[in-house]
């Protein structure tokens, strides 16, 4: 697995968001973006990631920047997420997890002293041309979103 480094282009994607409508990083172009990468919706790392991202929504707005989830729940389970929580970060689906694969998201981690292949908590700061501004690779989830947005508004 290949780790991405500040100032390489940003793989490209195109995946659907939980209404099934198709949201590539290309449509960001001009403008900047935080695509994260978490495991499973609902669950108590990734929820409180979520929220944490969402609490911080009108910062990361004010410094012009969109926040993307991606995890390899489906459309439906990022809506019942979504609304449990009252989350109005976009969410989309890698069910195929090509995307997570390209951003090095994917692949063997070690949990609980065992290796295990799965989805690599990592967070991306894309700039307005796509490249890589900041990677963070196995993130812990409290307190992340504002690390990201301290960083972020540091970097603007």
């Amino acid at each position: 697995m290949s780790k991405l480094e500040p100032g390489v282009k940003a793989p490209e994607f195109k995946l659907p968001d939980s209404e099934g409508n198709m949201v590539s990083l290309d449509d960001f172009r001009g403008s900047r973006v935080v695509v994260y990468f978490y495991p499973k919706d609902a669950t108590p790392g990734c929820t409180t990631e979520a929220c944490q991202f969402n609490d911080h929504l009108d910062e990361f707005k004010q410094a012009g920047i969109t926040i993307l989830g991606i995890s390899p729940d489906s459309g439906q389970s990022h809506q019942r997420f979504s609304e449990k929580y009252g989350l109005a970060i976009k969410l989309l689906s890698d069910v195929e997890r090509k995307t997570m694969k390209a951003y090095g998201a994917f692949g063997t981690k070690t949990m609980y002293g065992k290796q295990t292949e799965g989805v690599i908590r990592s967070t991306f700061l894309i700039g307005p041309d796509g490249t890589v501004e900041k990677a963070w690779y196995n993130v812990k989830a409290d307190g992340h979103a504002s690390k990201v947005l301290e960083i972020a508004q540091k970097s603007s």
